[in-house]
């Protein structure tokens, strides 16, 4: 069967552009072919820095033939509806129509239309100059007095189809000017004159006789081959780097692997930085020497031809401008440390964090003072994680992080090891910032621990107090991402943490600050009188007359202050965890089921319940269990919507006439107990095991016992009887949450 080969021909394509250019040409055009009936065996896109091509296999050499009938108006309708029929099927007269009977509507017509399937070629030469006008580049320009809208100004186009073994066509057509032909040209200055190609491999062998690597993938596999190769060679390690190899991999048509050299003097500069600077300076790799493990004055850089001079000229031009940035990088590695990190802390109160959050100055207190609250719950010193949570942002304010955004945090580590800080404190410098992605990894050190929770809780609790949450795809400020860091840290350092109050405290905090309406002069001098927050939740001024006044805020009042902010951002929180446990097998109604019952914050025993559910339910007793309950609430349901009334327990001994009803009250008392004694000492599977005793006296209540008596009094009970069973499970979760 015939094959497509599309070209399309430009100036420099931006390396970061291409990829996704190349999955866009394949889907439009692709699609567009399935669309008009042209099903195809295969496809691939091609992208080097200059060309934008797509082969095509196995098309047909037509579309099909298509028969299609049109149903019209009733036999003996208006003229006017007939006339409109036979000009929406092409019909000259009523003659080329047929009539259907239809037992119930009468006698219609009916016209076949017979629509001949065109020529391949002519449905290409259709359909790829739409698909080029309306290109979703992400950026495009116009040029000279042409209207079409490219990434860089288009050169030509080559479309052939043809099969193997035949000479193929030029499916001609042409776009603001540009006709389609068989002619490309090669590598701009190694092979700059134009050839003429049939099909895709005529294409990729001319192409590569023409100093032009087409597939992407390849061209990869040469740059990464051939600097490791060239690496070894010197007794070094190639430092593997996947986002720079993509984007030289689009720089290059014809990638060249050549060595340069700097001087040994620029070793001092913390590795980080030599390679963030000819990373992003030149696009070059770095070397590692292996008996160090530290960089070698080495770096690998990948040229687009092969020079007459074997690269010593790139290679030279290359050298001169990498020690430039290097000199530029150790000028501000060593201004750096001049000062230290403390002296930095007073610019942060002229930096606006965000216009209704303050400055970065209140927010660093703001952290101070919650990862001191939050060190004594993760094992940290306190001292040590007031220190280290009031110096993690400063390097932020550093001209290494000035010039390289990406090396904050890990320069504030090195900042602080120059100055002898604690080690810990160092090391929360760095971590404070992790995990930054799912694949990152947790912060275990209590000091880290400490302050990367505050900063965090800090950022998710200011956020939602000036109502800038996430919707739909939009998170502007990866406030998902710092929810699911909180989860990350809590549970993989097994960490007790009640987040409802630690949201209250966080939010009073935050609201202080930035003056919210909600917060009265009250609240703010509370702060300003050292407030302690309970465990119910209650503020308690201490150290003023205020305090010796006995002036409390209350839950009630506190409630009236916060809203219902903590636990909105708790039922945030939950379906992060969802999507946690989901990623991990984990089902998320099971978590929905958990997170129904009041009080439960705690995210490690949120989990452990769910661990201890999900595995109750995939026994026998489980299952069996669950289909009771479901059958004892859809009774309930349907008798509490007909009274109009809601039966709760507990129920009247002296109206339990049946042995089965009595055993179940029993058995419903006695696992009660068991439970809220299990649940308390925090052991689910004894939870679990003390309800798998429901089952039996459960089953055996249905099998004996009618629960709509027509005694009022004996059915009122029962009712309240099937309200017990679904009061002995809200000690563990809410069954009605549960699916399946």
């Amino acid at each position: 069967m015939p094959d497509l080969l599309l070209e399309l021909f430009s100036e420099e394509i931006p390396a970061r552009m291409q990829a996704q250019a190349a999955d866009a040409l394949k889907k439009l055009v692709t699609d567009a072919l399935v669309e008009r009936g042209l099903l195809y065996e295969g496809a691939k896109a091609f992208v080097t820095p200059r060309r934008l091509a797509l082969a095509v296999h196995g098309l047909p050499g037509r579309q099909a033939d298509q028969k299609e009938e049109k149903k019209g108006p009733r036999v003996g309708a208006p003229e006017q509806a007939v006339a409109g029929f036979l000009k929406a099927a092409g019909l000259s007269s009523l003659d080329q129509a047929t009539i259907q009977s239809d037992p119930k509507k009468g006698d219609f017509y009916v016209a076949v239309v017979e629509k001949p399937g065109r020529a391949t070629t002519e449905v290409v030469a259709e359909i790829v100059p739409d698909i080029i006008r309306r290109f979703p580049w992400p950026k495009s320009m116009r040029w000279g007095t042409g209207t079409l809208r490219w990434v860089r100004p288009l050169h030509s186009i080559v479309a052939t189809f043809g099969a193997e073994g035949d000479e193929p066509e030029v499916v001609h057509f042409s776009v603001d000017g540009i006709a389609a032909s068989n002619v490309t040209r090669g590598h701009r200055f190694m092979a700059p004159e134009p050839f003429t190609v049939k099909r895709l491999d005529d294409w990729m062998a001319k192409l590569e006789a023409a100093k032009v690597v087409a597939d992407r993938d390849r061209r990869k596999e040469i740059i990464l081959n051939d600097a490791k190769d060239l690496a070894l060679a010197a007794g070094l390690d190639l430092v593997e780097d996947e986002g720079l190899l993509d984007e030289v991999c689009g720089l290059v048509e014809w990638p060249v692997v050549l060595m340069g050299s700097f001087e040994a003097r620029f070793l001092d500069i913390p590795d980080e930085v030599i390679r963030a600077t000819i990373r992003a300076n030149q696009k070059c790799f770095v070397l590692k020497d292996p008996k160090s493990g530290r960089l070698a004055n080495r770096f690998i850089l990948i040229s687009n031809l092969v020079a007459s001079d074997g690269g010593k000229a790139i290679v030279a031009g290359n050298e001169r401008v990498i020690r430039a940035r290097l000199s530029d990088a150790k000028f501000f590695w060593d201004t750096d440390r001049l000062n230290g990190l403390a002296s930095r802390m007073p610019k942060f109160q002229s930096i606006t964090f965000h216009e209704k959050l303050g400055s970065q100055a209140e927010r660093i207190e703001r952290i101070v003072r919650l990862a001191k609250e939050l060190a004594p719950k993760v094992g940290a010193p306190v001292a040590l994680a007031e220190e280290a949570a009031l110096v993690a942002k400063a390097d932020l304010l550093t001209e290494v992080v000035g010039e390289f955004p990406e090396l904050q945090g890990l320069m504030g580590r090195y900042y602080a090891q120059g100055e002898n800080l604690p080690p810990e404190v160092a090391a929360a410098c760095e971590e404070h910032y992790k995990p930054q992605g799912p694949n990152d990894r947790v912060p275990t050190a209590p000091v880290s621990v400490a302050v990367a929770l505050a900063d965090k809780i800090d950022t998710l609790v200011g956020f939602w107090a000036i109502d800038e949450k996430p919707t739909g795809s939009k998170d502007p400020y990866a406030l998902r991402r710092a929810a699911l860091g909180v989860i990350r840290i809590v549970l993989e350092n097994g960490v007790r943490l009640g987040l409802n109050n630690c949201f209250r405290r966080s939010a009073f905090d935050v609201w202080c600050d930035i003056g919210n309406a909600r917060i009265s002069d009250l609240a703010k001098t509370i702060r300003e009188f050292s407030k302690f927050v309970t465990e119910d939740g209650s503020v308690v001024i201490q150290g003023s007359a205020l305090a010796e006044a006995g002036l409390i805020l209350t839950q009630d009042q506190l409630n009236e202050l916060l809203g219902g902010q903590a636990s909105d951002l708790l039922a945030f929180f939950a379906d992060r965890l969802k999507i946690y446990l989901r990623d991990r097998g984990a089902r998320h109604d099971l978590v929905d089921a958990v997170f129904a019952l009041e009080g439960q914050d705690d995210l490690l025993l949120v989990v452990r319940r769910v661990e201890a559910l999900a595995a109750f339910l995939a026994t026998e007793d489980g299952r069996n269990l669950l289909a009771g309950y479901r059958r004892a609430v859809n009774i309930l349901r349907i008798e509490e919507k007909k009274d109009g009334r809601a039966f709760a327990g507990p129920t009247v001994a002296a109206l339990l006439k049946e042995p089965a009803e009595e055993h179940l009250a029993a058995a419903i008392d006695d696992v009660k107990a068991r439970v809220s004694k299990a649940v308390a000492a925090e052991d689910f599977a004894a939870a679990m095991t003390a309800l798998s005793d429901l089952r039996q006296p459960v089953d055996a209540f249905f099998d004996a016992v009618t629960v709509n008596d027509a005694d009022p009094a004996l059915r009122e009970n029962r009712l309240k009887l099937l309200d017990e069973i679904r009061a002995a499970t809200r000690g563990i979760a809410d069954f009605d949450r549960i699916e399946g």
